[in-house]
């Protein structure tokens, strides 16, 4: 179960890293980007271990190798606690990542268990962007 108060941090942390990268403003994204890192690793292995902190470190990460290491560690949570809402969402995010870098056919492999738990929440935007990248890739 995710805590409100890490919820509550981790997405002022992200709100914070978006308007840092909008106004192209590294030190200040730098800087937070280690401040939720350093958050992820300080609740790795206790009951504060969520694949929400995970999947947003990974969002944020600009390496993209590093980025789907971040979000296979938030998928083993998310596996674990059968969270079909993150598990579809961080295989949208990697599929996304990996069409991205050419890998079309782990994209594919991506979003295809994406859409299989998409289902399960009812989340409709979701479904849509899964469908349609499912298309693309196709």
């Amino acid at each position: 179960m995710l805590n409100t108060k890490l919820y509550k941090k981790v997405h002022s942390l992200a709100e914070q890293l978006l308007k840092a990268a909008q106004k192209e403003d590294v030190s200040t994204f730098d800087n937070l980007y280690k401040e939720l890192n350093v958050l992820c690793l300080e609740n790795e292995g206790n009951e504060k271990n969520h694949p929400m902190q995970w999947e947003t470190l990974a969002d944020f990460t600009e390496d993209s190798d590093e980025a789907l290491v971040i979000y296979k560690k938030a998928l083993a949570l998310a596996d674990a606690t059968s969270a079909h809402d993150y598990i579809a969402s961080i295989n949208y995010a990697m599929a996304i990542m990996l069409k991205e870098c050419g890998e079309n056919e782990h994209a594919l492999q991506a979003v295809q268990q994406a859409s299989k738990q998409v289902g399960k929440i009812g989340d409709s935007t979701l479904q849509q962007e899964i469908t349609d990248l499912l298309a693309s890739l196709q």
